[in-house]
């Protein structure tokens, strides 16, 4: 049997202008640009990863810049709410920080014991800030705009949209061990892990929501933790078991990842804790260069010279 699933590892969506991406996420929501590099798989687009002081497992958010697509609302088969942890006692500093950046902010709301902020970024992306005293940050980004009392602590859960509730109620508590907390109505809410790396996944079923397309304004997979590479294989073997198309290991150079779609059309990752994002860079500089995997290093100077230029960023990576 497969090792428990210990929390979140990442979450990546999908955005349109790539400075304005970073701004919002540095400037705005005082997370780490702990990497940038390209799309593995498409090598003509960043891939920026922001996060904690070192990009530890359960505070990773990571984003694809392609200004080409058009803008897209959430929809089934997509997580469609990705929610953050913040201190409790921080919900006055967010709404009056985000509000001056000018993000409209849904005012504090009590949901299940939990103080929740709402809000959505420049591309529409939907997000909520929950008040949690053991979120799952190890390092908090002291060197960012936002006092580390009020930093964000990584990811709390996500919401994801279905049409039918039961197969992925059945995934998630059968096979990969998640436990069914609450049920109300068209919503199940699931947790995973113990302590601070404990996530939550709220599977909602809307009556009238329409089936998602990828597009700018939407998540592209949510990522799974798992230890190393023994406990991953044995997850993809337990997967392949019980009638899941699963990908080869793939290598992402700061971990190994394989993929897979839940019943509700949800593209779910399982992806290892290391060897994290100072294989390349020193933890002081990490976020300041863009980083190429050694099967793209023989590309560098078509690649950077189709990749838009950003502020801060130097063009020329050891």
């Amino acid at each position: 049997m497969a090792d428990t699933i210990p929390g979140i590892h990442h979450i990546t969506s999908i955005s349109s202008d790539p400075q304005r991406n970073l701004d919002f996420y540095t400037d705005v929501l005082g997370l780490r640009l702990i990497k940038v590099t390209v799309n593995f798989d498409v090598p003509g687009t960043y891939h920026f990863y922001y996060g904690d002081e070192v990009g530890t497992p359960g505070t990773i958010l990571t984003i694809f810049p392609w200004p080409h697509l058009s803008r897209r609302p959430p929809g089934t088969g997509q997580v469609v709410v990705t929610a953050f942890a913040i201190p409790s006692g921080s919900t006055g500093y967010w709404v009056d920080r985000l509000t001056s950046h000018g993000v409209t902010v849904e005012r504090p709301a009590a949901r299940l014991d939990e103080e929740v902020i709402a809000f959505a970024d420049h591309d529409g992306l939907q997000y909520e800030l929950i008040t949690r005293d053991d979120g799952p940050a190890q390092r908090v980004w002291a060197g960012g705009p936002v006092p580390a009392e009020h930093a964000i602590r990584g990811f709390h859960g996500a919401t994801i949209w279905v049409t039918t509730l039961e197969p992925t109620a059945r995934l998630l508590t059968d096979l990969m061990e998640f436990r069914l907390v609450s049920e109300e109505n068209d919503r199940l809410r699931f947790e995973v892990g113990e302590g601070p790396s404990r996530a939550v996944i709220d599977v909602a079923s809307p009556p009238s929501a329409p089936r998602g397309e990828e597009g700018a304004g939407t998540v592209h997979h949510i990522a799974w933790r798992t230890p190393n590479d023994a406990t991953q294989s044995a997850w993809r073997e337990r997967l392949i078991e019980a009638g899941f198309h699963v990908t080869p290991v793939r290598d992402r150079q700061y971990f190994r990842s394989i993929y897979f779609r839940e019943p509700g059309g949800v593209l779910f990752e399982i992806a290892t804790d290391g060897p994290g994002f100072t294989v390349d860079e020193p933890v002081e500089e990490l976020g300041t260069s863009l980083k190429l995997p050694p099967w793209y290093e023989s590309r560098r100077a078509e690649i950077e010279q189709a990749l838009p230029p950003l502020d801060r960023l130097t063009r020329s990576g050891g």
